[in-house]
């Protein structure tokens, strides 16, 4: 079970951070700056906006779907 677990934790994890580096890729390509709101605003403040569930959250509810739906299996095959 523990081989299991590992094979889709480690899988999750490359299939997580695929999908951040492609998302992350697509919304940079895609970006247009908006020139016309600093015309009297000339900070050098950078914005990065939101960010997304950090990866140890994600891990922990990929964790327990995982657990728990080998414990429904289980169940089921009795």
């Amino acid at each position: 079970m523990l081989k299991k677990y590992l094979v889709f934790l480690i899988s999750f994890v490359l299939i997580y951070m695929a999908f951040q580096i492609g998302s992350g890729l697509i919304l940079t390509a895609s970006y247009t700056p908006d020139f016309t709101s600093i015309e009297g605003n000339l900070s050098q403040e950078v914005v990065f906006g939101t960010t997304s569930i950090p990866l140890l959250v994600t891990l922990l509810t990929a964790t327990l779907a995982y657990f728990l739906s080998q414990k429904k299996f289980r169940t089921s095959k009795n």
